[in-house]
C-alpha cells in the first residue's frame, strides 16, 4: 500500500511551528502525514530524503521571516525538487506586499497570513482547494489506473491525452524503457502487438481501448436519459458548460454533450491567471471541471464522449443525430462547438503526428520532455502558457514566432514570466520549415531570417491559431467564410438573411439563422477568444432560450 502523502511545514519559531503541526494534524492526519522542519536548511535535506525515498510530497507551508533561507528562496528551491508540490507562504502584514510578488516570481501558489485563528476559516479552506487540486494531477506509484504502451505510439498519445483531458490519474509505463511495463503486459496475457493497454484499479486490462469504453468505466454516460430536453448544449468549453450550469439552476431540463475532454481549447492551457476571481491562477482542465461539477449538481445530464453529426427542425423541435445513430429531441439547441488548433503543413508533420509533434497537448507530454529541447510553434496565450509549464521539465523551451516580439499577440503578465525564465527563449523572425525522424520526431529545420538551420528536438509543440469546429452544421446554420457561425445582427446584414429567415421577429443577440438554435463561445463569428466572454456568453444564451421557449 503507499504511503500517505505528505505535508510539510517549516518555521524557525517553535511556538509557531508547534501551531502549525498541532491545526495541520488535527484537520489532514486522516489522508496525509505531517512533517516540520525548524529552518529551510533542514525542510531542503528533508525534501532531498523524500524524493530519494519517492514519497509523494503534497504541500510544504513556510514562514517567509526565517534566518538563513526566507521563506520565498526555500519555497523556490522546493520547486526545483517537487515541481507539483502547492507552495504556500506563511506571512506576516507587513511582508503582504513581497508576498504577492512572490507569486509571480517563486510561482508560488497561496500566501495566507499571521495570525490564522480561527484556523477553520483562516487556514483549512485554502489548505483543502491547494490540496485537492494537487490530488487531480497526482499519480499514486503502482495504484490506480496503469496506461502501457510506447512512447511514440499515437495512439498511446491520444489515449494518455484523454485521460488527462479528464483529469484521471493514471501511470504512464513505456513498454520500451520500463522493466515493470514488460512484466504487467505478460501477467495480463498480452503482447506488444496490443499496446496500449490500460490496466484498471480492479486488475481488469483492455487492449487498445475505444474511448467509449473507458468513459463507461470512469463513470461517464454515453447515452440521453430523456426523450425531450428544454435545450441541448453542444460542446463543453467555458461557454458550453455555464450554458450547461445556468440552464439547469433555472430549471431548464439540460443536457451537455461533448465529443472529446471538457474545457475545450481552454481546458489544455496549464496555467490560466487572468480569470477574475483566480489570483494565483488555476489550470484551464481545473476551472472545466469545476464547472462540470457544477453543473452536475444543479441537475444537467452530461454525454462524454459523444458526438454530434447532424441537426434537423421536426414538427418544431430540434432533432439530433449522434455518432452511434441514435437520435435526441430538444426544444431548443445552444451550439458550444469551440474552435480546433490549425495544423502546421510542412513536410513530415502528418507522419510524426502524436510522435513528438503535438497540439495543444503540453500537459500530457510535458514530463516526457525532462532535459531535453522542445519547441512551441506560436505566439499567443496559449503558447506562453505551455511555454511556462514546459520550462518546469524541458532543458530549454524555444518560441518559434514569425514576428519581431509576442507583444502583438500575447499578454503582458505572459511576456513578462517568459523574460524571467532562463531556459525560454524566443526566435523572432523565424519558421519550421520542416520535421525530421524515422518514426518519432528527431530534428526541425528551422528557416531564421531566411537561412535554413537542422536543430535536434524532442517535442513540437504547435500553437498557430484556431479554426471553429462547425464543418457539420455548416449547412444548417449560416456560417461566414471562415466557418464560424453569424447570429444576431450580423445575421440580419447577411445577404443569405432573406431567404433563410422566415420568423416574425428578427433573431435574437446570439440566435442562428435557425429560430430555437443559439450559438455562443468562440465558434461564433465575432467573439473574443477569452475564457471570461466565452462564459458569459455561455450564459447570455440561456436567457435567450428563456424568451424563445416563451414564445
Amino acid at each position: 500500500m503507499n504511503k500517505k502523502p505528505i505535508i510539510l511545514a517549516v518555521d524557525d519559531d517553535v511556538q509557531v511551528l508547534n501551531a502549525v503541526d498541532r491545526d495541520l494534524r488535527s484537520e489532514f492526519r486522516r489522508d496525509y502525514r505531517v512533517l516540520r522542519a525548524g529552518s529551510g536548511e533542514e525542510a531542503l535535506d528533508t525534501l532531498r530524503e523524500l524524493r530519494a525515498r519517492e514519497e509523494p510530497l503534497a504541500l510544504i507551508l513556510a514562514d517567509q521571516r526565517m534566518p538563513g533561507m526566507e521563506g520565498v528562496e526555500l519555497l523556490s528551491e522546493a520547486r526545483s525538487i517537487f515541481p507539483d508540490a502547492k507552495r504556500v507562504l506563511l506571512t506576516a502584514y507587513a511582508d503582504t506586499e513581497a508576498a504577492i510578488r512572490a507569486i509571480n516570481n517563486a510561482r508560488l501558489d497561496h500566501y495566507l497570513m499571521k495570525p490564522w485563528d480561527p484556523p477553520q476559516q483562516l487556514l483549512y479552506p485554502t489548505l483543502h482547494d491547494l490540496l485537492a487540486a494537487w490530488q487531480r494531477e497526482y499519480s499514486p506509484k503502482f495504484s490506480g489506473l496503469r496506461l502501457v504502451g510506447f512512447q511514440w505510439s499515437p495512439l498511446s498519445h491520444e489515449i494518455k491525452d484523454f485521460l488527462t483531458g479528464y483529469m484521471v490519474g493514471f501511470q504512464w509505463l513505456d513498454f520500451e524503457t520500463n522493466a515493470e511495463a514488460q512484466e504487467l503486459l505478460t501477467a495480463k496475457g498480452f503482447s506488444a502487438t496490443d499496446l496500449p493497454v490500460v490496466v484498471f484499479e480492479d486488475g481488469e486490462a483492455l487492449a487498445r481501448p475505444a474511448k467509449t469504453d473507458l468513459a463507461q468505466r470512469m463513470g461517464l454516460t454515453i447515452t440521453a436519459k430523456q426523450e425531450l430536453y428544454d435545450v441541448v448544449v453542444i460542446g463543453a468549453g467555458p461557454s458550453g458548460l455555464a450554458a450547461a450550469v445556468y440552464g439547469a439552476s433555472e430549471g431548464l431540463k439540460t443536457l451537455i454533450i461533448e465529443r472529446q475532454t471538457f474545457g475545450g481549447q481552454a481546458g489544455t492551457s496549464s496555467r490560466i491567471e487572468n480569470y477574475l476571481g483566480f489570483p494565483t491562477g488555476l489550470s484551464g482542465a481545473e476551472l472545466a471541471h469545476r464547472a462540470w461539477a457544477q453543473a452536475v449538481r444543479l441537475g444537467a445530464e452530461i454525454l462524454a464522449p459523444q458526438e454530434v453529426v447532424d441537426l434537423c427542425v421536426q414538427d418544431g423541435y430540434k432533432v439530433l443525430t449522434l455518432t452511434d445513430g441514435s437520435k435526441v429531441r430538444t426544444r431548443a439547441v445552444v451550439l458550444t462547438t469551440g474552435v480546433s488548433y490549425r495544423t502546421l503543413d510542412v513536410p513530415g508533420i502528418d507522419r510524426l503526428s502524436g510522435a513528438g509533434v503535438y497540439y495543444g497537448a503540453a500537459r500530457t507530454e510535458a514530463r516526457s520532455c525532462d532535459q531535453q529541447d522542445v519547441y512551441i510553434v506560436g505566439g499567443g496565450n496559449s503558447a506562453g502558457q505551455a511555454a511556462m509549464y514546459l520550462a518546469t521539465y524541458a532543458r530549454r523551451v524555444f518560441i518559434v514566432i514569425r514576428g519581431a516580439s509576442l507583444a502583438a499577440s500575447m499578454s503582458a503578465y505572459l511576456i513578462d514570466q517568459i523574460s524571467d525564465t532562463p531556459n525560454i527563449e524566443i526566435l523572432p523572425f523565424t519558421e519550421v520549415a520542416e520535421v525530421c525522424g524515422k518514426d518519432h520526431l528527431e530534428e526541425v529545420v528551422l528557416k531564421i531570417n531566411g537561412q535554413f538551420e537542422k536543430r535536434p528536438a524532442r517535442a513540437l509543440f504547435v500553437f498557430i491559431g484556431a479554426k471553429p469546429s462547425t464543418e457539420w452544421v455548416c449547412n444548417t446554420v449560416i456560417c461566414d467564410n471562415k466557418g464560424f457561425m453569424l447570429t444576431g445582427r450580423d445575421l440580419v446584414t447577411d445577404p443569405r438573411y432573406a431567404t433563410s429567415w422566415k420568423h416574425s421577429r428578427e433573431p435574437y443577440l446570439l440566435e442562428t439563422c435557425v429560430p430555437g438554435v443559439f450559438a455562443a463561445g468562440d465558434s461564433r463569428a465575432g467573439a473574443m477568444a477569452r475564457v471570461a466572454s466565452a462564459v458569459g456568453e455561455g450564459s447570455m444564451a440561456i436567457k435567450f432560450v428563456h424568451q424563445y421557449l416563451d414564445e
